[in-house]
């Protein structure tokens, strides 16, 4: 990569190559790779002099790295990728059962986590406990040897299904932590996917959180080396990497699951994000500003989640009320996303991408350059990408009728030149 290419702004990933221009071998240790090299390149006497002189400072040093992570990557900021509660014990596990419940609409959602996980329950004599439930209802506690919808998915890891009900197992690599239970008559592939992606990220982070809570005792104990300190290092950053992979994961599955509410007949968000990354292009825009703009447009409608499949389906006119959560729903979603640290940088191009050039938009009535580059190109992609597509009370538009109504309303509605874009992408 060309050192000028960093004036248009380059992913995050290639930031490493401008610091090893200026001294290669400073980042290799501040990445604590020292020891590696100096196995290969420093003879055996003076690697252990330089040992024995640095050993304090790496120990610290080490000992900060863990800090950070665990204060980064607590039970409260990994579980709260769906606006959770932030509150400890049972309130968040709730909080995801109800959440699960409306977004799929579901009868009911029950969560059972194993008792080696359930630290509020210690003293039950249930290997299964009750940690959490969309309704108002007192659960029981099950033991693995009776025969249900639970224990099976539990033992198996695998999602089941019985009657009307629908087990998903939440598990990690390593740990069974427990199952969600759904109950639903009619449950479509995308949410089915939805809840499984749920499960593994729950697991996931309370399977971090476990070493979070071990790694907070080796920092408490002074006899620690530095190898147990690198193994804990080392496994921790190998669950945020697979934290980070399941919240990708979560997050596209959550925009299929949207479409599917929505009564898309194909993946509008993925549609609309695909052409607004070339519109992009089109305009000449950077890699990392051309990702965050695909991400805001693979995620702007995600506060449709919440809002029940019935309005999506109507052909008549809709009730106040029901008017009213519709408008609001991209509050939802930018609720949603400010939980989800990698992509909260989105935030700001979906919270203005209502916004009209001339002003008379919602929610803050930005007007022409004010408003966020990257929310007038989300809004080109949205709407033409809305026309062009069949919905349940109307068949898509041709593309040059929908090209003729983007023209027409250029420079009052959309952007000019951001629809310029849109027309030379589509007439290539």
């Amino acid at each position: 990569m060309k050192k000028d290419e960093n004036k248009t702004g380059v992913s995050l990933f290639s930031q490493s190559e401008f610091l090893m221009d200026n001294d290669p071998l400073e980042e290799i240790f501040a990445l604590n790779l020292g020891d590696f090299l100096s196995e290969h390149l420093i003879s055996e006497d003076l690697a252990l002099k330089i040992s024995e002189h640095n050993q304090k400072d790496k120990k610290a040093g080490l000992k900060s790295q863990l800090q950070e992570l665990i204060s980064i990557y607590s039970l409260n900021n990994t579980l709260c990728v769906l606006n959770f509660d932030k509150e400890k014990g049972y309130a968040i596990i709730t909080s995801i059962a109800k959440s699960i419940s409306q977004m799929v609409d579901s009868e009911l959602c029950n969560i059972y986590i194993s008792k080696e996980y359930a630290k509020e329950a210690t003293e039950s004599d249930f290997q299964l406990i009750p940690a959490g439930s969309s309704s108002n209802f007192e659960l029981n506690g099950l033991n693995l040897d009776s025969d249900n919808i639970i224990t099976r998915t539990y033992l198996s890891k695998e999602t089941t299904t019985e009657n009307s009900s629908i087990g998903f197992s939440i598990h990690s690599t390593s740990q069974n932590i427990g199952v969600i239970e759904i109950k639903s008559d009619n449950l479509q592939k995308e949410f089915i996917e939805l809840i499984e992606s749920i499960a593994t990220l729950f697991a996931t982070s309370i399977t971090l959180q476990s070493q979070i809570d071990e790694t907070y005792k080796l920092l408490s104990d002074e006899t620690a080396d530095m190898k147990d300190l690198q193994h804990m290092r080392a496994e921790l950053t190998a669950l945020i990497g697979d934290l980070c992979d399941y919240q990708q994961i979560f997050v596209q599955n959550l925009a299929n699951a949207v479409d599917t509410k929505g009564g898309y007949k194909v993946s509008h968000s993925k549609n609309t994000a695909d052409l607004a990354r070339k519109i992009c292009k089109q305009l000449g825009l950077n890699e990392k500003t051309t990702d965050l703009i695909y991400y805001a447009g693979l995620l702007q409608n995600i506060g449709k989640i919440t809002l029940p499949e019935s309005i999506f389906a109507t052909n008549g006119k809709l009730s106040d009320e029901d008017f009213q959560k519709i408008q609001n729903h991209a509050n939802v979603g930018v609720n949603l996303l400010m939980n989800i640290n990698f992509l909260s940088e989105v935030v700001p191009y979906i919270t203005y991408q209502k916004e009209r050039i001339d002003g008379s938009g919602s929610p803050e009535g930005l007007k022409g350059q004010s408003i966020p580059f990257g929310s007038r190109i989300i809004a080109v992609a949205d709407a033409y990408s809305a026309m062009t597509s069949d919905r349940p009370y109307r068949k898509a538009m041709s593309t040059d009728k929908a090209l003729s109504i983007m023209k027409e309303e250029a420079g009052t509605k959309w952007d000019t030149d951001v629809v310029n874009a849109l027309h030379e992408v589509i007439k290539a």
